[in-house]
């Protein structure tokens, strides 16, 4: 007999709502359908413009909490319906929420995911889980990154060194070593789609750069490389976890000041794509020496970077996307919160300690339940 879960995801591009559908059974969990819906400029601006200190923030929070757990319950309502199903016969929703601040480093550590989900659970009639991340910051962790475990679950192998890289606003990288589960590591590596998105929506007024095209037509400029590379973050030991409060247009800018260097904006688009890659390979070389690095999210798509991971990587590395092994890259994020779900239902431990920082493994999230 099998269980179905819906995994909802949002992640740092606020970009839009992943819906997956997850099958879970005596077999390998499967995805049985997904749907996306595009958050709308005018929402996408109300998001980023809350990851960032302004006017009202409380007013501005409390509204929007419920205008995306709305969003999130349409998004698998839709789902749902696609299929011909009933809301009885999902077991549960698994909810990341909107991250609008994650401050693991602050005195009082603390991040911040919104999206309702007492409003997914009462618009979906569907037990919801939500709020994953706050329970491993209180055991000591980063509360982030938690899909580590579901990589883990998914992609370890007795047989090769195996990392994942999600490619997303922000890059994380979780390192599977054949054979050793007990040392698997996973962090924040630092900034994927967040900076190169920021640039070309500067210049050319477009969302992301399709398949890299963009950064394709520019030359790396390795003074500013130098200069991106320097900042402290990317010095920093694991476990660590950053986010768009940290890597954004104001941290660019600020780099571009300092250089003082006239540079074709092509070029800085060129040298952003290549500060990604490094910081993705340089991470990974530390711990491994060789194996295979498997790429997902949206960067995955961004041939000019995959091109870059690929020659970066040589020779002690292959490069390939998740769909090598049946995952397809756009809703790997979502079949893991799918997963969390079910770990907390199952009263199952879903962070891992020696990726977050954690002092223990303990079950995450609040669950929110449906029609009771």
């Amino acid at each position: 007999m099998r269980d179905l879960y819906i995994g909802l995801m949002s992640g740092t591009s606020a970009d839009g709502i992943d819906a997956a559908l997850v099958a879970f059974g005596d077999t390998r969990p499967a995805v049985l359908a997904t749907y996306y819906t595009p958050y709308s400029p005018e929402l996408r601006e109300k998001i980023l413009g809350l990851c960032q200190k302004g006017d009202n923030e409380i007013q501005r929070l409390g509204e929007l909490d419920i205008i995306l757990g709305k969003a999130f319950a349409l998004a698998a309502n839709q789902l749902i319906a696609n299929q011909s199903l009933l809301p009885q016969d999902i077991k549960a929703i698994g909810s990341h929420g909107q991250t609008v601040r994650h401050h693991p480093h602050h005195p009082h550590r603390f991040t911040i995911q919104i999206g309702d989900p007492n409003t997914i659970a009462a618009e979906t009639g569907i037990t919801t889980v939500a709020d994953f991340r706050r329970k491993d910051i209180a055991h000591g962790g980063q509360g982030a990154p938690l899909v580590p475990a579901f990589h883990h679950c998914m992609l370890s192998s007795g047989k090769l060194n195996r990392a994942v890289v999600n490619i997303g606003g922000i890059s994380n990288v979780t390192l599977l070593p054949k054979n050793t589960p007990d040392t698997i590591l996973g962090f924040d590596v630092g900034p994927g789609n967040v900076l190169m998105d920021a640039w070309i929506h500067l210049h050319l007024q477009e969302t992301h750069d399709n398949h890299g095209a963009w950064g394709a037509q520019g030359r790396m400029d390795p003074e500013l490389l130098e200069l991106f590379l320097s900042d402290e973050f990317f010095r920093l030991p694991p476990p660590k976890s950053t986010g768009r409060e940290y890597f954004n247009y104001a941290w660019l800018n600020k780099q571009l000041l300092l250089l003082n260097k006239k540079i074709p904006p092509a070029d800085i688009q060129a040298t952003l794509a290549e500060l990604t890659a490094r910081c993705i390979i340089d991470s990974i070389r530390k711990h491994m020496s060789n194996g295979e690095i498997l790429i997902c999210g949206g960067g995955a798509h961004n041939a000019f970077l995959m091109s870059r991971l690929g020659k970066l990587a040589t020779p002690d590395f292959s490069v390939h996307s998740t769909q090598k092994y049946g995952l397809d890259p756009d809703w790997v994020e979502a079949m893991a919160f799918a997963w969390l779900a079910r770990q907390t239902l199952n009263r199952q431990p879903g962070n891992l300690p020696s990726v977050t920082g954690a002092h223990k493994a303990t079950i995450l999230g609040g669950v929110y339940y449906a029609n009771v």
